[in-house]
């Protein structure tokens, strides 16, 4: 099965902190796939809310997306979706 990779910008004002690596995480559960996100140099599961938290990402920063596995372009339609919503938060 191919790797789909995607490139999203984090717009919400906090970045991914602990709520928004945490929703991440949930959603991305969710999912039959392999899911990393890339930032930089750092890249982490997108099911290890840790992991996430390490990569440092804030507003304005841009991450790639790569999944694999039966439901691949249905995780990153969901997590690009989440990103560009900002997480469902106010700011």
């Amino acid at each position: 099965m191919p790797t789909i990779e995607r490139q999203v910008t984090i717009c919400n004002k906090l970045g991914l902190h602990a709520r928004a690596a945490t929703k991440l995480v949930v959603l991305a559960s969710e999912f039959d796939a392999k899911i990393t996100i890339i930032q930089g140099e750092k890249q982490a599961s997108a099911v290890s809310v840790l992991g996430l938290l390490m990569l440092e990402t804030g507003i304005g920063k841009s991450i790639q997306l790569l999944a694999n596995g039966p439901d691949a372009e249905a995780a990153l339609d969901a997590i690009c979706h989440l990103i560009n919503t900002k997480f469902d938060e106010d700011s």
